[in-house]
Protein backbone atom coordinates (compact mmCIF):
# COMPACT_ATOMS: atom_id res chain seq x y z
CA UNK A 1 0.00 0.00 0.00
CA UNK A 2 1.66 3.22 -1.15
CA UNK A 3 1.40 6.15 1.16
CA UNK A 4 0.94 9.76 -0.21
CA UNK A 5 4.24 11.98 0.43
CA UNK A 6 3.77 14.65 2.99
CA UNK A 7 3.76 17.91 1.38
CA UNK A 8 7.39 19.74 0.60
CA UNK A 9 8.41 22.21 2.18
CA UNK A 10 10.43 25.38 1.43
CA UNK A 11 13.67 25.23 2.04
CA UNK A 12 15.06 27.54 4.87
CA UNK A 13 17.57 30.13 3.57
CA UNK A 14 20.93 29.52 3.47
CA UNK A 15 23.33 30.87 5.78
CA UNK A 16 24.75 33.44 2.49
CA UNK A 17 21.25 34.55 2.06
CA UNK A 18 20.37 35.16 6.09
CA UNK A 19 23.21 37.83 6.00
CA UNK A 20 22.68 39.00 2.91
CA UNK A 21 19.15 39.73 3.16
CA UNK A 22 19.81 41.07 6.98
CA UNK A 23 22.86 43.00 5.38
CA UNK A 24 20.55 44.44 2.77
CA UNK A 25 17.73 45.68 4.81
CA UNK A 26 20.12 47.72 7.33
CA UNK A 27 21.57 49.26 3.94
CA UNK A 28 18.09 50.05 2.89
CA UNK A 29 16.72 51.49 6.21
CA UNK A 30 20.07 53.58 6.65
CA UNK A 31 20.69 50.86 9.70
CA UNK A 32 24.14 51.39 8.24
CA UNK A 33 23.55 54.87 6.41
CA UNK A 34 25.76 56.01 3.38
CA UNK A 35 29.92 56.25 4.25
CA UNK A 36 30.08 54.20 7.03
CA UNK A 37 32.10 51.06 7.23
CA UNK A 38 30.94 47.88 8.67
CA UNK A 39 33.04 44.70 8.91
CA UNK A 40 32.68 40.71 8.48
CA UNK A 41 32.82 39.87 11.70
CA UNK A 42 30.26 42.36 12.61
CA UNK A 43 27.77 41.35 10.21
CA UNK A 44 28.67 37.53 11.15
CA UNK A 45 28.11 38.23 14.89
CA UNK A 46 24.87 40.06 13.90
CA UNK A 47 23.14 37.43 11.74
CA UNK A 48 24.59 34.46 13.65
CA UNK A 49 26.68 33.20 10.84
CA UNK A 50 30.51 32.31 10.20
CA UNK A 51 32.37 34.81 8.05
CA UNK A 52 32.63 32.63 4.84
CA UNK A 53 28.60 33.49 4.36
CA UNK A 54 28.92 36.79 5.20
CA UNK A 55 32.14 37.21 2.25
CA UNK A 56 29.33 35.89 0.13
CA UNK A 57 26.68 38.17 0.58
CA UNK A 58 28.62 41.40 0.94
CA UNK A 59 30.25 39.89 -3.11
CA UNK A 60 26.40 40.03 -3.59
CA UNK A 61 25.87 43.38 -2.65
CA UNK A 62 28.66 44.84 -4.45
CA UNK A 63 27.51 43.55 -7.40
CA UNK A 64 24.51 45.37 -7.22
CA UNK A 65 26.38 48.43 -6.14
CA UNK A 66 25.42 48.97 -2.41
CA UNK A 67 29.29 48.36 -0.89
CA UNK A 68 32.43 48.70 -1.76
CA UNK A 69 34.76 45.96 -0.41
CA UNK A 70 38.25 46.88 0.97
CA UNK A 71 40.05 43.35 2.09
CA UNK A 72 41.03 42.98 5.96
CA UNK A 73 39.14 46.39 6.87
CA UNK A 74 35.26 45.25 5.27
CA UNK A 75 32.36 46.69 3.12
CA UNK A 76 32.10 50.61 3.04
CA UNK A 77 28.42 51.54 2.35
CA UNK A 78 28.47 53.48 -0.65
CA UNK A 79 26.71 56.85 -0.76
CA UNK A 80 23.58 58.10 -2.72
CA UNK A 81 25.18 60.07 -5.21
CA UNK A 82 23.60 62.81 -7.03
CA UNK A 83 24.32 61.07 -10.06
CA UNK A 84 22.21 58.13 -8.65
CA UNK A 85 19.59 60.28 -7.65
CA UNK A 86 19.35 61.79 -11.11
CA UNK A 87 19.31 58.65 -12.96
CA UNK A 88 16.42 57.25 -10.48
CA UNK A 89 14.47 60.39 -11.30
CA UNK A 90 14.78 60.00 -14.93
CA UNK A 91 13.61 56.75 -15.00
CA UNK A 92 10.80 56.58 -12.66
CA UNK A 93 9.36 59.50 -14.93
CA UNK A 94 9.71 57.87 -17.75
CA UNK A 95 7.58 54.92 -16.18
CA UNK A 96 5.42 56.67 -14.02
CA UNK A 97 4.33 59.39 -16.78
CA UNK A 98 3.92 56.53 -19.08
CA UNK A 99 1.75 54.72 -17.33
CA UNK A 100 -0.23 57.26 -15.55
CA UNK A 101 -1.55 58.17 -19.32
CA UNK A 102 -2.24 54.60 -20.03
CA UNK A 103 -4.50 54.10 -17.00
CA UNK A 104 -6.64 56.85 -17.51
CA UNK A 105 -9.48 54.87 -19.30
CA UNK A 106 -9.51 52.82 -16.44
CA UNK A 107 -9.43 55.78 -13.90
CA UNK A 108 -12.37 54.62 -11.54
CA UNK A 109 -10.79 51.33 -10.72
CA UNK A 110 -7.42 52.45 -10.47
CA UNK A 111 -8.83 55.01 -8.12
CA UNK A 112 -10.34 52.68 -5.67
CA UNK A 113 -7.77 51.11 -5.47
CA UNK A 114 -5.04 54.11 -4.79
CA UNK A 115 -7.48 55.37 -2.19
CA UNK A 116 -6.90 52.58 0.06
CA UNK A 117 -2.76 52.58 -0.21
CA UNK A 118 -3.66 56.31 0.85
CA UNK A 119 -6.05 55.51 3.62
CA UNK A 120 -2.92 53.11 4.50
CA UNK A 121 -0.45 55.48 4.09
CA UNK A 122 -2.39 58.24 6.57
CA UNK A 123 -2.75 55.29 9.42
CA UNK A 124 1.34 54.73 9.25
CA UNK A 125 1.79 58.46 9.88
CA UNK A 126 -0.45 58.82 12.43
CA UNK A 127 1.11 55.71 14.53
CA UNK A 128 4.33 56.83 13.65
CA UNK A 129 5.28 53.41 11.76
CA UNK A 130 7.59 54.77 9.01
CA UNK A 131 7.97 51.79 7.58
CA UNK A 132 4.77 51.20 7.05
CA UNK A 133 4.42 54.23 5.46
CA UNK A 134 7.21 53.39 2.94
CA UNK A 135 5.41 50.15 2.18
CA UNK A 136 1.87 51.75 1.54
CA UNK A 137 3.78 54.69 -0.48
CA UNK A 138 5.70 52.35 -2.77
CA UNK A 139 2.31 50.44 -3.24
CA UNK A 140 0.46 53.59 -4.30
CA UNK A 141 3.18 54.33 -7.07
CA UNK A 142 3.75 50.50 -7.92
CA UNK A 143 -0.16 50.43 -8.85
CA UNK A 144 -0.29 53.21 -11.57
CA UNK A 145 2.63 50.95 -13.02
CA UNK A 146 1.17 47.38 -12.64
CA UNK A 147 -1.83 48.97 -14.14
CA UNK A 148 -0.47 50.12 -16.73
CA UNK A 149 -0.42 46.39 -18.41
CA UNK A 150 3.25 46.70 -19.58
CA UNK A 151 4.94 43.65 -17.85
CA UNK A 152 8.22 44.80 -19.00
CA UNK A 153 8.28 48.30 -17.46
CA UNK A 154 6.51 46.44 -13.97
CA UNK A 155 9.83 44.48 -13.79
CA UNK A 156 11.78 47.42 -14.82
CA UNK A 157 9.87 49.47 -11.86
CA UNK A 158 10.60 47.08 -9.80
CA UNK A 159 14.04 46.75 -10.03
CA UNK A 160 14.14 50.62 -9.34
CA UNK A 161 12.59 49.65 -5.74
CA UNK A 162 15.68 49.32 -3.94
CA UNK A 163 17.42 52.13 -4.89
CA UNK A 164 14.22 54.05 -4.54
CA UNK A 165 13.49 52.69 -0.88
CA UNK A 166 17.11 53.60 0.56
CA UNK A 167 16.37 57.25 -1.05
CA UNK A 168 12.93 57.02 0.32
CA UNK A 169 14.01 56.31 4.33
CA UNK A 170 16.50 59.23 4.17
CA UNK A 171 13.72 61.32 2.61
CA UNK A 172 11.16 60.88 5.28
CA UNK A 173 13.46 60.41 7.88
CA UNK A 174 16.08 63.61 7.60
CA UNK A 175 13.01 66.04 6.08
CA UNK A 176 10.45 67.52 8.05
CA UNK A 177 7.29 67.53 7.08
CA UNK A 178 8.29 65.91 3.80
CA UNK A 179 5.54 62.92 4.79
CA UNK A 180 2.82 65.70 5.14
CA UNK A 181 3.82 66.93 1.98
CA UNK A 182 3.77 63.61 -0.16
CA UNK A 183 -0.02 62.40 1.39
CA UNK A 184 -1.30 65.84 0.14
CA UNK A 185 0.00 65.34 -3.12
CA UNK A 186 -1.14 61.74 -2.82
CA UNK A 187 -4.68 63.23 -2.40
CA UNK A 188 -3.84 65.64 -5.37
CA UNK A 189 -3.27 62.85 -7.65
CA UNK A 190 -6.72 61.17 -6.47
CA UNK A 191 -8.67 64.87 -7.05
CA UNK A 192 -7.17 64.56 -10.31
CA UNK A 193 -9.13 60.97 -11.18
CA UNK A 194 -12.37 62.65 -9.76
CA UNK A 195 -12.05 65.58 -12.54
CA UNK A 196 -12.55 64.86 -16.44
CA UNK A 197 -8.76 66.37 -17.53
CA UNK A 198 -6.20 63.96 -17.81
CA UNK A 199 -3.65 66.62 -18.33
CA UNK A 200 -4.57 67.20 -14.13
CA UNK A 201 -3.83 64.10 -13.59
CA UNK A 202 -0.62 64.11 -15.30
CA UNK A 203 0.45 66.86 -13.74
CA UNK A 204 -0.53 65.79 -10.21
CA UNK A 205 2.27 62.43 -11.16
CA UNK A 206 4.67 65.07 -12.44
CA UNK A 207 4.94 67.26 -9.81
CA UNK A 208 4.90 64.69 -6.70
CA UNK A 209 7.87 62.94 -8.87
CA UNK A 210 9.44 66.52 -8.89
CA UNK A 211 9.38 67.63 -5.76
CA UNK A 212 10.35 63.85 -4.36
CA UNK A 213 14.01 64.68 -6.48
CA UNK A 214 13.80 68.04 -5.05
CA UNK A 215 14.09 67.12 -1.09
CA UNK A 216 16.37 64.46 -2.07
CA UNK A 217 18.90 66.77 -3.35
CA UNK A 218 18.56 68.29 -0.72
CA UNK A 219 19.32 65.85 1.97
CA UNK A 220 22.89 64.94 0.15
Amino acid sequence: MTHPSAPSRAAAPSAAERAYRHLKQAILEQVYPGGSLVSEGEIAEATGVSRTPVREALLRLESEGLVKLYPKRGALIRPVSAREIADVVEARRLVELHAAERVWARRAELRADLGRWLTEMRAAHAAGDLSALMAADRAFHATVVDAAGNEILAELYQRLRDRQLRMGEASFRLSPGWADVALTEHAAQLAALDDDDPARWLAAVAAHIDNSATVLRTLR
